[in-house]
């Protein structure tokens, strides 16, 4: 199963989902596709899904977005715990597209980081 979490408004994430279908899935394993502006991730969804993406929690933020700079989520002293809930209750500032597969997951910025789940593939 590949999870795409995905905003449909977003180019790079159209562009992953189309490398998915188009490129790096030839054995058409299921797909499911996850608008989380639409359904938001809980704390503990985004916790598991930084263990598979193995990355610092700021890097899963879009430091753009403007609810950023309001919120004031620079400040270093933010526990990992505070950044969780910001991105909850603001899934805006979720970085997109995030695929998972197989237990670990890539931020398709750029839309080719996603070959890098496909093992067969990344040669």
């Amino acid at each position: 199963m590949i999870t795409v979490y995905h905003n449909p408004r977003c180019s790079k994430s159209r562009g992953a989902c189309e490398l998915i279908s188009d490129v790096y899935n030839p054995s058409n394993e299921p797909v499911e596709v996850v608008e989380y502006l639409r359904t938001p991730l809980s704390v503990a969804q985004l916790k598991e899904l930084n263990g598979m993406l193995g990355c610092p929690v700021r890097e899963m933020l879009r430091d753009s977005e403007a609810i950023y700079k309001e919120l004031g989520l620079a400040d270093a002293s933010l526990t990992d715990d505070q950044l969780y809930e910001a991105i909850a209750a603001n899934p805006i500032l979720l970085q997109r597209p995030i695929v998972v597969r197989n237990g670990r997951a890539v931020i398709g910025r750029p839309p080719e980081n996603v070959k890098a789940l496909f093992h067969d593939l990344s040669e």
